[in-house]
């Protein structure tokens, strides 16, 4: 190890060298794998991170890496390619994998790649992918999580999160995240951007508090997260914001989220492209949200334990094909909703819902285009305060006092009359 030395100097007739080793205090940059010459080389990403001091960037070289890794100190990871290879993957092990975190709320927490409290951490170029996690035996207790920042801060860039879903007979269970930031403090900021999320049981990206609180600030930017389409598993949200969350999604292209058993009648579980819920003053815009129940729901939380999804700010959106439900539902109050598009919309196309408890009032709702639904704007009944004024195409009702609208009969069968409205269920802590 090379050592660097102060000048010596005299003292009492003795010249005394003081010198420390320098190596080991300063920030470097380490290599896993075999792709790269001269430098320091790791077999493991967890043994790199174990040896590097804070501020070291970790370079992970293409190949499969049979691992979960734990990060509690500052530094980068990045995948790059070499050759013509440039997949940095980090697979499971192969006994599965195990629980190695544990969640705010006390759940245990199978994750891939784990950022622990106090640290920021950048993830730049990663996939993490979770086939053969082999958790089948814990039941609903299972909670696969590909990438999972609990009080941490960072950085998640040009990652793949893939298949942190367990198996048919387990689809049900409420576990199954791609990207999870969690935390109760303040200070914790997480920004998500230009990822690929898919083939998640839950939710493809969740940023929370634990209900109590302060919860995490997220940029959550131009990701793509696509849901499994109708099926009888959990009902997922592509993008989860919750529980004193804050923060801005723009520029996502998400959808594929439908709750196949949810029916007239049904009071099933919903799926949604964008669910907020009990945080306010969320930005939302820019975003594609397809083939969805809902395409962007903002809640509040109907008990009032938890607080409100007041304020949110939804403008510029694309939204369409939203089955059996509502293109944008505002299940709270004083939100503006501007400029979006909206096509498709099995019921309405924006909702101001009063079933969440005194909410659906005193909301903008101004220069949307609306093609296609049985109701332009549904108002809830009793809410006050809301001023419409939108260009409406082929709405069945342009605007519609109440809390159902039957599709018109073009629509397929399953979708031919009025809707039990459906309960949201978000991920909690």
């Amino acid at each position: 190890m090379s050592k660097n030395c102060i000048r010596p100097f005299l003292f009492v007739g003795l010249v005394l060298a003081v010198c420390f080793a320098g190596q080991a205090a300063q920030a470097s940059a380490v290599y896993v794998g075999t792709c790269h010459s001269g430098g320091v080389q790791y077999s493991t990403i967890q043994s790199a991170v174990n040896a590097v001091p804070p501020g070291s960037t970790v370079y992970v070289c293409p190949g499969n890496y049979p691992e979960q890794v734990t990060i509690n100190k500052n530094l980068s990871l990045k995948g790059f390619a070499s050759g013509s290879s440039g997949a940095s993957i980090i697979t499971s092990p192969s006994g599965g994998l195990v629980q190695n975190a544990t969640g705010l709320g006390g759940s245990p927490i199978e994750a891939q790649i784990y950022v622990q409290a106090g640290a920021t951490v950048t993830i730049l170029g990663m996939t993490t992918d979770a086939a053969n996690s082999q958790l089948d035996s814990l039941g609903c207790t299972a909670d696969p999580v590909g990438i999972y920042y609990q009080r941490a801060s960072g950085t998640i860039k040009y990652d793949s999160v893939l298949n942190d879903i367990l198996s048919p007979d387990l689809t049900g269970c409420q576990g199954g995240l791609g990207i999870l930031v969690e935390s109760d403090q303040p200070g914790n900021s997480v920004s998500i951007t230009n990822n690929n999320v898919e083939n998640y049981q839950k939710n493809g990206i969740t940023v929370t508090g634990l209900e109590t609180g302060s919860g995490p600030s997220a940029t959550i930017s131009s990701n793509t997260v696509i849901g499994q389409g109708p099926w009888n598993g959990a009902g997922q949200n592509s993008i989860q914001l919750s529980f004193d969350a804050t923060g801005t999604i723009s520029s996502n292209t998400v959808g594929s989220d439908v709750w196949a058993p949810d029916q007239y009648g049904d009071t099933g579980d919903a799926a949604a492209g964008i669910l907020v819920y009990a945080s306010q003053n969320v930005a939302i815009s820019k975003n594609n949200v397809s083939d969805t129940q809902y395409g962007i729901a903002i809640v509040s939380d109907t008990s009032s334990q938890f607080g409100s999804g007041n304020g949110a700010q939804i403008s510029s959106n694309t939204i369409s094909t939203t089955h059996l439900y509502d293109g944008i539902d505002l299940c709270s109050n004083h939100n503006s909703a501007t400029s979006n598009i909206i096509n498709g919309s099995d019921e309405s196309a924006i909702h101001l819902d009063d079933t969440c408890g005194s909410t659906g009032n005193n909301n903008t709702v101004q220069s949307n285009t609306i093609n296609s639904a049985c109701a332009g704007v549904l108002l809830g009944t009793g809410t006050t305060g809301n001023s419409p004024s939108n260009t409406y195409y082929n709405t069945v009702n342009q605007t519609l006092a109440g809390d159902t609208c039957q599709p018109p009969p073009a629509r397929n069968s399953q979708k031919t009359a009025a809707k039990s409205h459906g309960k949201f269920t978000p991920v909690r802590p």
